[in-house]
């Protein structure tokens, strides 16, 4: 298991096979690389960056030193979106375009107001309108940073685009508000075909869907019955199915979260469920993901939590999003980069020199970067 490999251990290479690597087209999205056409330009690729909120400058100018330091064939198209900003901001107009034009992007996250009903999020938005349908997010213990569980290594496979999150709401008679569930044949089978063909590629042994179909009997029993009808497509590779009502899946996750292996799910128990998976392994600093669509894909922190209580004080962790940066150069074919920075990282973590404070230490953000940049 990853938590024992010594250090003279190609680590990064080792982690690929278990998650990590798991993020290039080729692997995870089903069609072939070529159908695919990121902005190259020259042998260098020009990517959308959304640094976001709270934290989000900090662990942004991490990455951009980081890849400065090893040479990363990339340059940025930065836009400094806020969620505290209005629905219809311009640079927010803007950042998506720059994403439609460069296909590629990685992102902060973005707050999203409360109270403010004519604001959707900025997260959601530009998730269903480029239909980048599919968020992965993956849990795994990183050597050198104990968690009370270990042996965990499971991946999150979320709907991105409807469900709860379709964002149909009206108040039907004053004091009373519908807000309405959406979920399509069609969505579910592309999502589920999507986590078995990740389970497939991956060499992981198991899919189990998450649901509520035991109340919501139309709605997710229309999901759990499509993954069990794709489930029987994939039963001579020998990947197992099974499905686990989501409120027992969160005790079983903090109780033996070492069950779980591959786990798809509607957007509302993903968006919960990745937070738990966050807590299990470290944190919202370590686990990182990715939205991927048929034609475009966008990096971001797993754990979608803005940070906005440290802005400032350069003690934010930049490992999710260094390594939802190296989800983003497998996903460009840069391997040997991906490879270095992660291998990198993994070093810095393990060595246990410099932690940031979620981490037990009293590390700065900016001794974090150092110290990967010195272990390239």
């Amino acid at each position: 298991m990853l938590h024992s490999i010594p250090l003279s251990e190609p680590l990064a290479a080792t982690f690929s096979k278990v998650g990590l690597r798991a993020t290039s087209t080729s692997t995870i999205v089903p069609q072939p690389q070529d159908q695919i056409h990121s902005s190259k330009l020259g042998g260098r690729y020009t990517v959308t960056l959304i640094p976001g909120d709270g934290v989000g400058q900090e662990i942004a100018a991490a990455v951009k030193t980081i890849f400065k330091a090893a040479n990363v064939p990339v340059d940025w198209e930065q836009f400094d979106v806020s969620g505290y900003t209005s629905a219809g901001d311009n640079t927010f107009q803007q950042s998506v375009e720059s994403l439609r034009r460069n296909k590629v992007g990685l992102k902060g996250i973005l707050y999203t107001p409360v109270s403010s009903l004519d604001h959707s999020s900025f997260n959601v938005t530009i998730r269903k309108d480029l239909d980048m349908y599919a968020s992965l997010v993956l849990c795994k213990n990183i050597p050198g940073y104990p968690t009370r569980h270990e042996g965990v290594d499971f991946v999150i496979i979320r709907e991105n685009t409807e469900g709860e999150y379709s964002g149909l709401e009206h108040e039907s008679y004053p004091g009373v508000v519908e807000s309405l569930k959406v979920v399509t044949r069609i969505k579910s089978e592309r999502i589920a075909r999507f986590a078995f063909d990740f389970a497939l590629r991956n060499n992981r042994k198991k899919v189990t869907c998450i649901h509520k179909a035991n109340i919501m009997k139309l709605a997710d029993g229309l999901f759990l019955d499509t993954c069990r009808e794709v489930s029987k497509e994939y039963a001579s590779s020998g990947i197992k199915f099974d499905d686990m009502i989501v409120d027992n899946a969160s005790m079983q996750l903090v109780s033996k979260p070492q069950q779980f292996d591959v786990m798809v799910m509607p957007n509302l128990y993903g968006n919960i469920v990745s937070n738990i998976g966050a807590g299990l392994v470290g944190g919202p600093g370590i686990v990182p993901g990715s939205n991927i669509g048929r034609e475009y894909a966008m990096f971001e922190p797993g754990c979608r939590h803005v940070g906005k209580d440290i802005q400032g004080r350069n003690t934010a962790n930049p490992s999710a999003m260094i390594f939802s940066s190296v989800m983003m150069l497998r996903h460009l074919g840069l391997d040997d980069h991906a490879n270095k920075i992660a291998n990198a990282v993994f070093k810095t973590i393990l060595t246990g020199a410099i932690k940031t404070p979620d981490m037990g230490g009293s590390s700065t953000t900016t001794d974090f970067t150092s110290a990967v940049v010195s272990n390239l």
